[in-house]
């Protein structure tokens, strides 16, 4: 369904320079890894060989893909929300039985050319349009506990098929929703309590196991005492406390051991672990050890984190103001291993230094902030939950990205967005991005 009226009407052109720039950012940083001296730039440019040259032609595609997009009525959204949701899922279910294996995920759909499809990262969009449409509804009241659980099952269910494909980065990213639905009412402590454990899985990692009992013992026993006044009001409140002990000591002694152990790769726990500055011993991998007794898989090996050490020297490397224009050695001399993929931050970092990544990071913050002003400014449960998911796919897209490498977060495969290479990446993100401009454009209606 197309609309016969102005394109330009009621579009947000700050964003679709902010979008323009990113883009053009990304296809000089892989030009500047990828580009052989004495080779004639401009037939390199257009002769579909080199990724650069592929990436240029994926952002023409996803030119004409936005502005189809502009031209859409806003209502084609949300009628087809649902629908598409749907047909995202059953896209990932397929890719289990037509899917390519590619660096040991199963999660593409060979498109023919040699380009892929990532399904997973389509069912971003889908996920977002659906989540949208859920909480917009009329009879949705997020305060309820009915209706928590249907947006979470919304979220989970494309997660946990990530996860069955070998996907853990893409499968975190899905975590991001909860901005949204906090912005809707999802109640505070949930995020509390999610952060409470990321912060018991980092201190397992880093503390002995009978000293971090010790530890939560003697939290315990002070709240308790601090809390001895309001218990005698509070009945409940000492049972409360004496419940969470015995959880989190459960986690730490019991849960986290056999999630590393028994749910994650062996590749998966050393990276996480070698976040903290510890080693993983591949021999209590469950999932390696039987890998190894059928023949699929080497003696593991003690856990090495080049990729992140390469990765910091060539971001120290650049200094305060940089290497200069395909001056490079690290990025240029591929020690980074996935230099044009997810460690592409570290060319920019490398060849202009402290102020590129300072003006990159600057351009990058705007447009974040940009989709949060578009956000408020919705009439529209729809437009604003829809515009929420956006920003928080990108921002924690974003932060994971950047924070991997310069080693603050263990490697999870999760692309720079607009940046990195890869043509199923920046449709996915062109997609968001622009149905977020035409609703916007659109934002005196009512969408349902």
């Amino acid at each position: 369904m197309i609309k016969n009226k102005n394109i330009s009407q009621g579009v947000d052109y700050p964003m679709i320079w902010l979008y323009s720039i990113l883009v053009a950012i990304g296809v000089l940083c892989i030009f500047m890894v990828e580009f052989s001296e004495g080779s004639n730039w401009f037939t390199s440019f257009i002769g579909g060989k080199t990724n650069y040259s592929k990436q240029l032609f994926f952002a023409g595609f996803c030119a004409l893909v936005a502005t189809f997009i502009l031209l859409t009525d806003s209502k084609l959204f949300t009628a087809f929300a649902n629908l598409m949701y749907v047909f995202g899922l059953l896209l990932m279910v397929a890719t289990f039985f037509i899917g390519k294996n590619i660096n040991g995920s199963k999660s593409w759909i060979p498109m023919g050319g040699g380009f892929y499809l990532q399904p997973a990262e389509l069912c971003k969009i889908f996920t977002a349009l659906a989540l949208a449409k859920f909480l917009s509804r009329q009879e949705t009241d997020f305060s309820k506990l009915k209706f928590q659980l249907i947006g979470g099952a919304i979220v989970i269910a494309p997660a946990i098929l990530s996860i069955l494909q070998h996907e853990l980065g893409l499968a975190l990213v899905y975590s991001s929703f909860l901005i949204a639905m906090y912005r809707e009412g999802l109640p505070a402590q949930i995020l509390i309590f999610g952060s409470s454990f990321g912060v018991l899985v980092i201190a397992s990692l880093i503390i002995e196991p009978n000293t971090l009992l010790i530890i939560l013992s003697v939290i315990a026993v002070m709240l308790i005492y601090f809390a001895r006044r309001q218990a005698r009001r509070n009945k409940g409140l000492i049972t409360t406390i004496v419940i969470i002990w015995m959880i989190s000591a459960g986690t730490q002694r019991f849960v986290i051991p056999y999630i590393f152990n028994n749910v994650f790769e062996c590749y998966q726990s050393t990276r996480i672990y070698s976040m903290v500055g510890k080693d993983y011993n591949c021999a209590e991998n469950v999932k390696s050890l039987k890998k190894q007794k059928a023949g699929n898989e080497k003696a593991p090996k003690k856990p090495d984190d080049y990729n992140v050490r390469q990765s910091k020297i060539a971001i120290g490397s650049g200094g305060f103001a940089g290497k200069g224009f395909l001056k490079g050695t690290q990025t240029r001399g591929k020690y980074v291993p996935a230099q044009h993929t997810d460690f592409i931050f570290t060319s920019l970092g490398e060849a202009f230094g402290f102020i590129g990544c300072f003006i990159f990071l600057i351009i990058y913050l705007a447009l974040l902030y940009r989709i949060v002003l578009i956000a408020e400014r919705q009439r529209s449960t729809f437009s604003r939950v829809y515009a929420y998911s956006v920003v928080s796919i990108l921002f924690f897209h974003f932060a994971v990205n950047v924070s991997m490498t310069i080693g603050f977060f263990p490697i999870v495969g999760i692309p720079l967005p607009l940046v990195s290479y890869g043509g199923s990446s920046l449709l996915t993100f062109t997609i968001l991005i622009f149905i977020l401009l035409r609703l916007d454009a659109d934002r005196q209606m009512v969408l349902r």
